[in-house]
């Protein structure tokens, strides 16, 4: 189960229908763990469902705020997100485990399965593909961060007096 469903029965297409849907608060913290961000602040789309041969195209703009954590340092890196949305939803794909064909200039062919498509999920799945895979903070954060870390002759130095001083016998050896 989606955890922003908003359902559009195929009934309701008619000749063509606009939906505009945003993400309510639970929505945006169930997605966030989702798409493991730190945050999402918003998620909202614009999309229009019309009939198209075999199937459904829906097309419009998913847009949201969120934070996401670099890749490098573990600092907030603010993400926001403008994307267009084209999909065909197809009634029949072909046989069973048979690829279809798609051109560069092709949209995304998903499958129509029941009377309805999830316009939540579209808006979901189109935010999560649009979220940078491995963000960065910004060159001074990082340079920030960096004053804080270790270099890796300190870290091992550190361990090392921490295990030395876990020894329950470097106490004997202090007293004598």
């Amino acid at each position: 189960m989606s955890e922003f469903m908003r359902p559009l029965g195929l009934d309701e297409i008619g000749g063509g229908i606009e939906r505009r849907i945003a993400a309510n608060p639970e929505e945006r913290a169930a997605l966030a763990a989702r798409f493991d961000v730190r945050a999402l602040d918003r998620l909202e789309a614009v999309l229009t469902a019309a009939p198209a041969p075999g199937g459904v195209r829906v097309t419009g703009r998913v847009e949201g705020d969120a934070v996401q954590a670099c890749v490098t340092s573990g600092e907030d890196v603010p993400a926001r997100i403008d994307e267009p949305v084209e999909l065909l939803f197809l009634q029949n794909l072909g046989p069973d485990g048979e690829e279809i064909e798609l051109h560069e200039g092709d949209c995304d062919v998903l499958p129509l399965e029941g009377r309805s498509i999830d316009l939540g999920e579209v808006a979901a799945q189109t935010f999560g593909l649009a979220l940078d895979p491995y963000p960065h903070a910004a060159p001074e954060v990082l340079a920030a961060a960096r004053r804080r870390l270790l270099s890796e002759e300190e870290a091992a130095a550190r361990e090392a007096a921490e295990k030395a001083q876990a020894n329950p016998f470097a106490a004997l050896k202090r007293n004598s």
